[in-house]
């Protein structure tokens, strides 16, 4: 927390230590109440901005290896240097689209059916969550999405997307990290069949054209 706050280019509005144990640390915590969060072997963070989720999970579980995915250089650069202050040794970043990792396979460094679990905090709508994440994800691997205020609309149709890449909504679970928090959900979708390999389709078109 010191040295987010001291950080020069933080890319995040919260950097008092105070307001960011909450709105970061304590929020990130919120993933644990996953069970297969708490043991998995490897985790990749989506979009990964400032380095939350990612870096809170990689102090919490120091047996885990976690890949915190982000494509703008500046941001990785941000991580790199919170992971420092950390001595998190077992976090990396990863310069890249989700997209573009998806689509190496492990044997060239890549991070196709790579993970346990992927998340995702504030990176966008689920129905382009779920194509991001399911190629990443091992069998019975889980996607846990940190959600605000519930959509219906927004939850269908990543339903739908989700049995199109192969995954399925295992449940939606209300968290309260910190005293005072407010709509905050954690969607979990399990990897319940393979995903074609047509999956990720081409950088920005999950978001352009979602499926479902």
């Amino acid at each position: 927390m010191d040295a987010l706050a001291d950080e020069p280019d933080p890319h995040t509005s919260v950097t008092d230590p105070a307001a960011a144990l909450d709105a970061h640390v304590a929020d990130s915590l919120s993933g644990l109440e996953v069970e297969r969060v708490r043991i998995a072997r490897r985790i990749a963070d989506l979009g990964a901005g400032a380095g939350f989720p990612g870096l809170v999970l990689a102090i919490a579980l120091p047996d885990t290896a976690v890949d915190l995915i982000e494509s703008a250089r500046r941001k990785a650069a941000v991580i790199d240097r919170l992971r420092q202050a950390a001595q998190a040794t077992n976090a990396r970043s990863i310069v890249a689209r989700a997209e573009e990792w998806a689509r190496m396979p492990p044997a060239v460094g890549g991070g196709r059916e790579a993970y346990d679990v992927v998340t995702a905090r504030a990176v966008g709508p689920l129905a382009v969550l779920v194509e991001y994440a399911a190629p990443l994800l091992r069998p019975t691997g889980v996607l846990v999405a940190w959600k605000g205020a519930r959509d219906a609309a927004e939850e269908q149709q990543g339903r739908r997307a989700a049995r199109e890449v192969g995954l399925a909504l295992e449940k939606v679970l209300r968290v309260q990290p910190f005293e005072g928090a407010r709509n905050r959900y954690l969607h979990v979708y399990c990897k319940v069949a393979p995903t074609s390999g047509r999956f990720p389709r081409r950088p920005g078109t999950a978001a352009k054209r979602p499926l479902g």
